[in-house]
């Protein structure tokens, strides 16, 4: 006896990879195909952390870039169920940044490609992010999932939270840094607008991505600073642990584009770089990375870009998080408390630092430079101060997701897929329709603009 049938609304699976400068990790989202407003509920399922450096460092092995992403990709077909693999659509990526016509980026994009296309779905394309898609998707993952966005109300039913609860986003990475909010004030620079429609409420964002001013980007600058200050190949680093000393050649210090060597230096002279341990003289070093005059065209972060007045609560992850956490610095402390906790780790020698943190000895003589960094940047670059500090929450996971531009990526995603309602189809029972067709969304972010910086850069 047929008779007519409502098939549940179909789970459907998205899979983005992280490409950054340094690492690269795999997240695995999954939501229902009965959504809000347009858009998705998204939660996380797993994060997968592709072994091995980011992929930038596969430029002179592309195929190494494939075969880098295959374990991830082979816990991922375990956790889509199989009958979804096969016949779903993906969403290509379209937009490329000023590495487009770079022939080995191009290789990596390929052979990331190929690997992909082993696998029992239908990949299409890589995309690399601008630094400003960057911020806003982690701008849009930081309110989602603090619900600012939406949220589902004791009234069982989804309500659109005030305005003025909307967070802004602060993220560090290892090539760029990034500022989003919402600043309640038109925005005056065309390149700093950003503008999105999520829930079926319109959302006008200021943000901007500096290149060259993510983490470890900004510690080779720092050293470039330091060693063409310096007359001998003997650096003092006031930042660095009193008691620490490590060796780099010319060549290591000047290969990416950020630094630019004085045509004097001799590449294969090798750097003695021994640190003093001097916190004033660190933070003055780290000030002269920045240009904080504005001039005569209005309110600036740094560098002479546009910025709006802060406005709001913020969240800073990434990069932010990992040096504030291991200070212990997350927990909402005043500024004073923040630097006087920054002043004195900044004093302690390299022997004491080491006997105390054994496990952090990979980026143990790296944490002052790193923290004045994060002061100077947030306090002179982009213009909080001691009243608008308390304002910055510093965070890697809410809701039991990580934090940055991935999940925001996959909400915008969503809204380009047709809302699906309960289907009415002939059938005996529902049991026969349990395991019916869902999509899934494959799409592989092959780096960010950064992602490929130091090895394709060439318009700088």
């Amino acid at each position: 006896n047929v008779k007519d049938v409502l098939l549940p609304p179909s789970t459907k699976y998205g899979l983005v990879f992280d490409a950054g400068s340094t690492h690269t990790s795999l997240y695995i989202y999954r939501w229902r195909a009965d959504k809000e407003n347009g858009t998705g509920i998204v939660s996380q399922v797993e994060a997968c952390s592709v072994s091995g450096p980011g992929i930038s460092s596969y430029a002179d092995d592309p195929a190494g870039a494939g075969a880098s992403l295959k374990p991830c990709l082979d816990r991922a077909m375990k956790i889509v169920p199989a009958e979804q693999q096969r016949e779903n659509p993906t969403y290509p990526g379209a937009l490329a940044g000023r590495e487009e016509n770079s022939s080995k980026a191009e290789q990596v994009l390929a052979e990331v490609s190929k690997a992909i296309g082993e696998y029992p779905v239908d990949f299409r394309g890589a995309r690399i992010l601008t630094g400003s898609e960057e911020g806003s998707f982690g701008w849009i993952t930081v309110n989602y999932l603090l619900e600012t966005l939406v949220k589902f109300s004791f009234a069982e039913k989804w309500e659109h939270p005030q305005d003025t609860e909307v967070l802004g986003a602060l993220d560090l990475g290892g090539a760029s840094t990034q500022i989003t909010f919402q600043p309640g004030v038109p925005v005056e620079d065309r390149n700093t607008s950003v503008f999105f429609r999520l829930y079926g409420t319109n959302y006008s964002l200021y943000s901007h991505s500096y290149l060259c001013y993510g983490q470890s980007q900004a510690l080779k600058m720092l050293l470039a600073v330091l060693h063409q200050a310096s007359s001998s190949p003997q650096i003092k680093h006031p930042c660095y642990p009193q008691g620490y000393q490590e060796n780099i050649s010319v060549a290591e210090l000047y290969d990416s584009p950020c630094v630019r060597a004085p045509s004097s230096a001799s590449p294969g002279l090798v750097l003695t770089v021994t640190g003093t341990g001097d916190p004033a003289a660190c933070g003055t070093a780290v000030r002269r990375l920045f240009n904080f005059s504005c001039g005569a065209q209005g309110p600036c972060g740094f560098n002479g870009v546009y910025q709006p007045p802060v406005r709001g609560q913020f969240f800073a992850f990434a990069g932010f998080y990992y040096t504030f956490n291991f200070l212990n610095l997350t927990r909402q402390q005043s500024l004073s408390e923040v630097n006087t906790t920054v002043f004195s780790f900044c004093r302690r020698n390299w022997t004491e630092l080491v006997q105390s943190f054994p496990k952090d000895l990979k980026y143990l003589h790296t944490y002052c430079s790193v923290a004045f960094y994060i002061l100077t940047l947030l306090l002179d670059g982009f213009k909080f101060n001691e009243h608008t500090w308390s304002n910055i929450h510093f965070s890697r996971q809410a809701a039991n997701t990580d934090i940055g531009w991935t999940l925001g990526f996959m909400l915008n995603l969503t809204n380009m897929i047709p809302a699906e309602a309960l289907q009415q189809v002939k059938g005996h029972q529902p049991g026969l329709w349990a395991g019916a067709i869902s999509f899934l969304v494959l799409t592989i972010v092959a780096g960010l603009v950064a992602v490929f910086l130091h090895c394709f850069w060439k318009t700088k």
